[in-house]
């Protein structure tokens, strides 16, 4: 059946699903005076709708006992993630409402209908959507744990959020793409927390820092004596992870061998421990993340197709930090909250030259660039050099033209050693605030344990160095 259409557009656009055309032509005249229709009696026709530009006000959609509603609220909720969405049941397991009302729907209006209960519930969150809008394009920071917050304030990501938030719900793999330090990590725990698997466990792996030879053992485990040094059976991430969720960072880095495994992990739940035949069964959300291009990697053979579709349930697209320039100023402030809590020092101000010269800088390192400026700001407090480390390379040679060599390296040279001394100040901080524990401090600056190790070495930095 086509969508019937009202030439107004003062009143609200309402959306109905409903396949029993009897109940559609009842909806039609009862509230047709009111709103502006689309009546739909296939799922098709009403996703073909939602794919338009222009944003309707409401969806009423009708579920029928037999029919599994997940597939098309997620759809209709990942499509539009901010549409407030009304079932008409006819039935009343607690099981099923349960679920639609974790889906995100607002309310749930009972068949048969009486008196006004539908234009009750249309009005009821037509006026709550009115006032949210409002309180939606605020900041919001949405602490995770003990040192990690998601923080947004853009539309591009409070739709992410949404959208993050629905799939939660739904319990399928996904998918996170975006650029190396965009908040890869920050997103999958945000999804953890936001899933019926909160309270239990989280748990990350980096697949490009594990050794291709030892990822298997860390991720299923093995055997007593299963090769040489295995003294005693070992679990796993993913046993040690059952009942929560495991985060699979840079898994276009994992070796194919181990791709067919977690293949079969997607697939039914069950792997094998290095060393034995017996295959154990698990229940594990997986969330993965890469920065590569993944239509490319199954394009040379690098990365299996039948893989790629068991991991993307569902796919979260992060956009750089350089498209989204109005969280800058935000952001910045977070962290500089966060780097004082973390290095017991007073938050500096942000005066409007360094928000504006933070604003106009191309961020190619993203979020963990910016934190990083940050931190070096908060520990050095010369707002002069942050501005001279971000100022353009054109800036920099107008500025220093009069102190300038003959030879042009003489000014590289100058340039690398205000950031690298502005570096080995920030280095030798957070080794200072962990008692110099390389491994911690490697962690808290987010770098490899072996980049520590050598900036250690590149800036002869010591115990003895510290203030």
């Amino acid at each position: 059946m086509s969508a019937l259409k009202s030439v107004s557009k003062s009143r609200p656009q309402v959306l109905i699903l409903e396949p029993d055309l009897a109940v559609l032509d009842y909806l039609r005249l009862t509230l047709g005076d009111r709103y502006a229709l689309s009546l739909f009696s296939e799922e098709k026709s009403l996703l073909d709708r939602l794919e338009q530009s222009d944003e309707p006000d409401i969806v009423l959609l009708a579920v029928h006992s037999g029919r599994e509603p997940l597939p098309l609220l997620t759809h209709i909720r990942c499509a539009r993630p901010n549409l407030p969405v009304v079932v008409l049941s006819c039935y009343a397991e607690p099981r099923d409402l349960e679920m639609v009302i974790r889906l995100g729907v607002r309310a749930v209006v009972m068949k048969p209908f009486v008196g006004t209960d539908v234009e009750e519930a249309i009005e009821e969150h037509l006026t709550s959507a009115d006032r949210k809008s409002s309180a939606a394009d605020s900041p919001r920071e949405i602490p995770l744990n003990e040192t990690h917050s998601f923080v947004r304030s853009s539309k591009r990501m409070r739709d992410l959020e949404s959208q993050a938030s629905l799939v939660a719900r739904a319990d399928i793999p996904i998918l996170i793409l975006g650029e190396s330090g965009t908040g890869k990590e920050i997103l999958a725990l945000y999804t953890h927390k936001m899933s019926a698997r909160s309270q239990n466990t989280f748990l990350k792996v980096n697949c490009a820092a594990v050794p291709a030879d030892l990822l298997e053992s860390e991720l299923f485990g093995y055997e007593q004596g299963a090769f040489t040094g295995a003294v005693k059976t070992k679990p796993g991430k993913f046993e040690i992870c059952t009942g929560g969720t495991i985060f699979l960072d840079e898994i276009g880095e994992m070796p194919a061998i181990l791709q067919a495994k977690l293949l079969q992990v997607l697939q039914d739940g069950t792997f094998s421990r290095l060393g034995s035949r017996s295959p154990m069964r698990v229940d594990v959300r997986v969330i993965a993340a890469t920065n590569i291009n993944m239509k490319e990697a199954m394009a040379n053979k690098t990365f299996r197709e039948d893989l790629y579709y068991r991991l993307n349930g569902f796919t979260l697209n992060i956009p750089p930090l350089r498209e989204r320039q109005e969280e800058i100023p935000v952001l910045a402030e977070y962290f500089i909250r966060k780097g004082a809590r973390r290095y017991d020092r007073d938050p500096l101000p942000l005066s409007p030259r360094l928000i504006e010269s933070l604003s106009n800088h191309s961020w190619p390192g993203n979020l963990r660039e910016l934190e990083n400026v940050i931190n070096r700001y908060l520990v050095l407090g010369d707002e002069k050099a942050i501005l001279e480390e971000l100022a353009p390379a054109s800036s920099q040679i107008t500025a220093g033209t009069s102190a300038e060599p003959a030879n042009g390296a003489g000014l590289k040279a100058l340039v690398k050693n205000l950031k690298g001394g502005a570096e080995a100040a920030a280095i030798a901080q957070v080794l200072e605030g962990t008692g110099w524990n390389r491994k911690a401090a490697a962690n808290d600056l987010q770098i490899s344990y072996k980049a520590l190790l050598y900036k250690i070495k590149q800036y002869d930095l010591s115990p003895q160095d510290r203030a």
